[in-house]
């Protein structure tokens, strides 16, 4: 874990653009690891995403670090295969939000380790998890600065009464998100 102080050398950043059935994510990172997944903000979903299930690297795939690599592999079984995604390693990552000591980080880790494919957990469950009963408001805040989506799974976390709630690339790619999860899991049931 490093942090780069004034006058280091920063790490150089790579950026990755893959297209995806809920449109182009864009991931950047470098040799040390991931720092963003960005999904596209989406008022529609496009048409026949269930159909064309494919991943397909679309800019940048020269010298990919190997964080972005798997990150890339990540992403596609996710995607495509997801009875695989088990035996992948996940991406180093390189966010200062990951690094420093906080209950932001907390509640991230604990969402990537606990909140399997297929899941969903409420704010107040995660809070719960995360070593803090009364914060859910503070996970909510958490979820709204997750820089690696999906990987980090802020779209299983759903509101107590059972609606999906907010989501930073808007409603319908977390729904897009939940019912693709929920479809392959009862495939591979």
């Amino acid at each position: 874990q490093v942090n780069s102080k004034p006058g280091e050398s920063r790490c150089k950043e790579k950026h990755v653009g893959l297209l995806s059935p809920v449109g182009k994510i864009e991931i950047s990172g470098c040799e040390t690891g991931l720092h963003e997944i960005k999904l596209p903000k989406m008022s529609v979903l496009p048409s026949g995403a269930e159909a064309s299930a494919a991943c397909e690297v679309c800019e940048g795939a020269e010298e990919m670090p190997e964080p972005l690599e798997q990150c890339m592999a990540w992403l596609r079984a996710y995607f495509c295969e997801p009875a695989t995604i088990a035996n992948l390693p996940v991406p180093a990552f390189h966010h200062p939000v990951l690094q420093q000591d906080s209950f932001t980080r907390q509640v991230l880790w604990t969402l990537l380790n606990e909140v399997k494919f297929g899941e969903t957990v409420s704010y107040k469950q995660l809070a719960d998890l995360a070593g803090n009963s009364r914060a859910a408001r503070a996970v909510g805040g958490a979820m709204r600065s997750n820089p690696i989506a999906i990987i980090i799974p802020c779209h299983r976390v759903i509101r107590s009464g059972g609606k999906t709630g907010n989501y930073g690339a808007g409603h319908l790619v977390k729904e897009w998100l939940l019912s693709h999860e929920k479809l392959q899991k009862e495939k591979l049931a």
